[in-house]
């Protein structure tokens, strides 16, 4: 976690500064009128925010320094373009302007190549999804954001999937005590050509070793097509335990083969 990391981009994290709303709203004044200090010292004063904000893109194995850049780039766009009128607060303002900064870096660095005319639309659509959410406090749904962009709802759907950052099959997405379960354990596999892999591999022996809940896993898990939490749900247990079952029923069938 970035917490744990004291100094990023030179900034000792552990000694940043909490500004109040009130500091807050005094120093923005002061900016606003041209006082350089003033919007120096609101900047530092909300560090802590931007850090909290990169804890959530801390998965995708992203540079914590680069994160924070990034991040402090989208506060000071924040810092510039408050609107001291409307009764927000600044946090409540800079948040999706510092995590849009740090999406915006993460799609332009994505290895796979997009068009674009495709990524423009994906800004524009993201963008427009930002200011729909702030005017009517919820999450827009395409049909909204396509009818304000002017353009056709699939066009806008595809345009945001196309730069959807890809994840590997091995991520892990949950972890119970010491036992991860990864991407590929939530997916069920109906491909009919391997629906009888087993019998196909001359795995039926070492399976009549297995214990009887290590076998109905097997057979839940690869003769129907049960996903892990299917299968926890039948059986009566956690899905981390499946997934430990599975795996050390097919070590032992592999290692009697």
């Amino acid at each position: 976690m970035y917490y744990n990391k004291v100094e990023i981009c030179g900034v000792n994290t552990s000694k940043l500064k909490t500004l109040s709303d009130e500091e807050k709203r005094s120093l923005l004044q002061r900016a606003k009128e041209g006082d350089s200090a003033a919007r120096d010292e609101l900047i530092y004063g909300n560090l802590r925010l931007v850090l909290s904000i990169i804890q959530r893109f801390s998965g995708r194995k992203e540079n914590a320094d680069d994160l924070f850049q990034v991040g402090c780039i989208g506060l000071v766009k924040a810092v510039d373009n408050f609107n001291l009128e409307l009764d927000v607060k600044f946090s409540t303002y800079a948040v999706p302007m510092i995590i849009g900064e740090i999406r915006r870096y993460l799609r332009d660095n994505n290895s796979i190549r997009i068009s674009r005319s495709v990524r423009d639309l994906a800004y524009r659509a993201l963008q427009m999804r930002e200011e729909l959410t702030r005017e009517h406090e919820r999450e827009p749904s395409a049909e909204e954001i396509a009818a304000k962009l002017g353009e056709e709802k699939s066009a806008v759907v595809r345009a945001m999937e196309a730069i959807v950052e890809p994840i590997s099959l091995y991520e892990p997405v949950y972890s119970e005590n010491g036992d991860s379960i990864y991407v590929m354990d939530q997916l069920s596999d109906t491909s009919a050509e391997e629906e009888h892999w087993v019998e196909n591999i001359a795995l039926r022996d070492a399976m009549n070793k297995l214990s009887e809940r290590e076998r109905k896993i097997i057979e839940l898990r690869f003769y129907r097509n049960k996903t892990q939490m299917e299968i926890a749900q039948s059986i009566g247990i956690s899905q981390a335990q499946v997934s430990r079952l599975e795996k050390g029923a097919l070590a032992r069938m592999r290692a009697q083969i």
